[in-house]
């Protein structure tokens, strides 16, 4: 793990409020709509990468998901929905860790990220999180990932990410998994800007 990437995000939730990052959301429709398209069963295993204080998960809980788990980098992130949460939050597995260092116990029936994974910027990092997605999802199980498009930013929160068409996705995620759905979408953030996503849904072999 680089130090400097948890300094980075461990600074970025102490300082910045939900609205002032570009990432918020109030409702995430598009991930919503995954899980109800693809009838996700109420008692899958869920866990959403990189999803720091989102309000995917509280989404979930009110969908009536039972088994969900959100990995953040941050602590702070990690914080800040456990109090938004209340009572709710022991209904969730949460783990403080870089994607990179997570070594699961457990196999997931769908693995959800968005604007995660487009922060590995080398080929070592990118092979390292295709490996772990691999051995992490279970037989038939989902990956949801969306990350910047080739006509979205090339930066975020200060950092460089690393652009996606479906052709590249497919040629690190192929192997292992079938393509279900590919489609690009416009996220506008709460500074009036616009950021155009691709989002890809995938089946395990």
């Amino acid at each position: 793990m680089e130090k400097g990437r948890k300094e980075h995000w461990e600074n970025v939730f102490a300082t910045k409020h939900e609205k002032e990052v570009s990432w918020y959301q109030q409702m995430p429709e598009t991930s919503i709509n995954f899980f109800s398209n693809n009838q996700i069963p109420k008692d899958a295993r869920i866990i959403d990468i990189g999803g720091g204080d989102s309000y995917l998960i509280d989404s979930l809980l009110k969908l009536g998901y039972t088994n969900l788990y959100l990995l953040d980098i941050s602590e702070n992130a990690i914080q800040r929905i456990k109090t938004r949460l209340g009572n709710k939050a022991s209904s969730v597995t949460f783990i403080v860790s870089d994607v990179l260092d997570f070594k699961p116990k457990v196999k997931f029936d769908v693995w959800h990220d968005r604007a995660s994974f487009h922060f590995l910027t080398n080929e070592e990092e990118i092979a390292t999180y295709q490996k772990l997605v691999a051995n992490s999802i279970t037989k038939n199980g989902y990956l949801f990932i969306g990350a910047f498009s080739e006509n979205g930013p090339l930066k975020c929160s200060g950092l460089n990410i690393t652009q996606y068409s479906e052709a590249k996705f497919n040629d690190l995620f192929n192997t292992d998994f079938e393509l279900n759905t590919s489609f690009t979408q416009d996220h506008q953030t709460p500074f009036n800007t616009v950021q155009n996503f691709i989002f890809c849904s995938y089946k395990k072999k």
